[in-house]
C-alpha cells in the first residue's frame, strides 16, 4: 500500500516548504459591492479551520515569519491588494495567543 501523499505549503515569511497542517492560512474574502456598487476592500484574516473562501496564503504560526512577510510585503504581493496596518496588528494578536 503506497503512504498517503502530504500536501506541502511554502511559509510567506522564511519560505520553507512545511506540511500544510502546520502553517497557518492567511486568506483574503471573496470579492463584495457595497450598498452604491462600488467594490469594497477585501477582507483580510486568519483561517486557523483552513475552510474560508478566498484566496489563501500561509504563514508559519510565529509573530517572527509574519513580521518577515510584512517587512517584505509578501502578503501583499501574494493578494494583489494593499493590507492596511490594522490588518496586520489583528494578526498579530491572534498568532501571539495560539500556542503554536
Amino acid at each position: 500500500m503506497k503512504p498517503k501523499k502530504i500536501p506541502m505549503r511554502m511559509c510567506t515569511g522564511c519560505g520553507e516548504m512545511k506540511p500544510k497542517k502546520e502553517l497557518v492560512r492567511v486568506v483574503r474574502g471573496p470579492e463584495k459591492a457595497g450598498e452604491d456598487g462600488q467594490p469594497l476592500p477585501p477582507e483580510i484574516s486568519l483561517d486557523l479551520t483552513g475552510k474560508k473562501p478566498g484566496r489563501g496564503a500561509y504563514l508559519c504560526p510565529s509573530l517572527a515569519c509574519l513580521q518577515k512577510a510584512r517587512k517584505a510585503r509578501r502578503l501583499e504581493r501574494a493578494f494583489a491588494c494593499k493590507i492596511p496596518e490594522e490588518v496586520y496588528e489583528q494578526m498579530e494578536k491572534e498568532l501571539g495567543t495560539d500556542d503554536g
